[in-house]
């Protein structure tokens, strides 16, 4: 079963993943101490929910993960095509670097992102023992995101891109991500001939497929295992935070992954 609910909080894993030597979750939005419109596990800091609400959500994700709450490395996701690889945890005393896909070798290291609509997609290479976590919405999917995590992966650890294990979550489907015209010029300007496929017309409308350009792009770079979840946030708002879907006035659900101890 993907959906995971020992206690009040519910999360999602990938069938992919689950038998390897790795911790992973995709946390819904059930089992959390906020109010609305944030309820209920909202982990996300800048969205007007109260701070010490946000800390203790994430503090109680992680532990339902059997994770110390202070092996955190997060990052300030601001939509680039930059990735940190990194060794340690991030000290509450030490600021966000920016960033949008974070990895590590380190098991005592937890990787965490926020989500709201955007592509989680989680990474593990199960022979270098490295995992990774991204955040990819139309802005870092043209950027290439994905595709300079997986060249990081090659050049800081020397993975081979067969044996990475890829896994893209929970988001905004096709059919409610409506696009206007700069991002249609832009995912032209990046997959050229190829854009089509990621591109729907319908009743004068156009919608991007970020699922599917994440996927090629994975392709591109060498990946075979891709697996994606196919759950729409906006369409499942019992489970998920949704940009769009709620108009703005929502939280954020979290992302873990971190190699086993």
């Amino acid at each position: 079963m993907p959906f995971h609910q020992p206690d009040s909080i519910r999360y999602f894993t990938f069938e992919s993943l689950d038998g390897e030597r790795i911790k992973h979750a995709v946390f819904t939005r059930q089992g959390g101490i906020s109010p609305e419109p944030w309820a209920s596990l909202n982990v996300g800091g800048l969205r007007g929910d109260d701070p010490e609400r946000v800390y203790q959500n994430r503090v109680n994700s992680f532990r339902e993960m059997d994770r110390d709450p202070e092996s955190v490395y997060d990052v300030w996701q601001v939509h680039s095509a930059d990735v940190i690889w990194t060794t340690g945890s991030r000290p509450a005393n030490v600021r966000h670097r920016r960033a949008d896909a974070i990895l590590t070798d380190r098991p005592e290291v937890s990787l965490f992102m926020r989500f709201g609509d955007c592509v989680p997609i989680l990474l593990h290479d199960p022979i270098k023992k490295v995992v990774g976590v991204v955040h990819a919405g139309w802005m870092g999917t043209v950027k290439g995101i994905i595709s300079e995590t997986v060249r990081t992966m090659q050049g800081a650890y020397r993975s081979n891109p067969a044996d990475i294990l890829a896994a893209i979550g929970p988001s905004i489907a096709v059919h409610h991500y409506e696009v206007g015209q700069e991002v249609v010029d832009r995912v032209n300007e990046e997959f050229g001939s190829d854009a089509d496929e990621f591109l729907l017309q319908e009743n004068k409308s156009t919608y991007f497929d970020l699922w599917q350009a994440n996927r090629y792009l994975l392709e591109n770079s060498g990946v075979k295992k891709i697996e994606i979840s196919g759950i729409c946030t906006a369409c499942n708002l019992q489970d998920w935070f949704s940009h769009r879907g709620e108009k703005g006035e929502t939280g954020r659900f979290g992302a873990l992954i971190a190699l086993e101890t």
